[in-house]
């Protein structure tokens, strides 16, 4: 039986492509021509989703615009590597990522919006923050970093404190990529299998499974703040990691005006 019977003469086009052979070959389980062709139908929709990055990165220099895009979400998925697509393309020059560490003693004493504020975006640059300040409404207080108390005060200032950055001139971009608790647990577990990946797994990443529910809980309690007087966040359904990358791509295009029509 001839194996390329029930390929269209495009889809055979698309597999005889070296990006499509490697996903053939690198595949340690069998060989799967459907996953191929997702493949390059996705290399090829984020090449032109890149070229407009591009654009719409020119244009914020042009116009010394400032942008900040944070990306919240849980743990493994995929927030790093949606990032890593975006500014793989675009001038380095002219964006940072920041991914803060837990605070030092001294940064513990002072407010605590103190360490982001340092960290916003100068004219014509792009921030892009894998975790941000709303680590406060999450981790912090599931994994008991900060006080109740601290965490009613952050949720009681975190509105206010948008107002006035977006109030100055600057972009607000807000992601949650949102994964189920199966896929976050295969995942996990592909991560401790592969040695080039071990590094990523933290003890917070450990206990992130068990305490689901209460992650679950102070989602919500952050979505429904942010509602009630802030800004909503973009929710992008992750558990398919090349579809959520380009969903998370054109939900910035569309965020930040330039020369372009509206990306669908």
């Amino acid at each position: 039986m001839n194996p390329t019977s029930n390929y269209t003469p495009v889809e055979i086009k698309k597999l005889n492509n070296k990006k499509s052979l490697a996903s053939l070959l690198l595949n340690d389980e069998h060989i799967n021509p459907h996953k191929a062709l997702r493949y390059y139908d996705y290399i090829k929709d984020l090449k032109k989703l890149q070229i407009e990055l591009i654009k719409q990165q020119e244009c914020i220099i042009e116009k010394e615009q400032r942008v900040i895009v944070i990306f919240e979400g849980r743990d493994a998925a995929g927030k790093g590597g949606a990032i890593r697509r975006i500014t793989e393309r675009i001038n380095p020059r002219h964006f940072k990522i920041v991914a803060l560490p837990k605070p030092t003693k001294e940064e513990k004493t002072q407010w605590y919006f103190q360490r982001y504020v340092i960290k916003l975006p100068k004219a014509g640059e792009i921030v892009f923050f894998d975790r941000s300040w709303y680590n406060r409404a999450g981790v912090e207080r599931v994994m008991g970093f900060c006080t109740q108390e601290e965490h009613e005060i952050f949720m009681n200032q975190v509105n206010d404190f948008e107002r006035m950055i977006t109030e100055s001139g600057i972009k607000l971009v807000k992601i949650y990529m949102s994964i189920s608790k199966s896929e976050q647990e295969k995942r996990f577990e592909d991560i401790k299998d592969n040695p080039l990946k071990q590094w990523k797994m933290t003890d917070v990443d450990e206990k992130a499974q068990s305490l689901w529910d209460d992650y679950t809980h102070h989602k919500t309690k952050m979505f429904e703040n942010a509602i009630k007087g802030g800004k909503p966040f973009k929710v992008i359904k992750a558990n398919k990691k090349q579809e959520a990358r380009i969903e998370v791509i054109k939900h910035l295009l569309n965020s930040v005006e330039y020369n372009k029509e509206r990306i669908v």
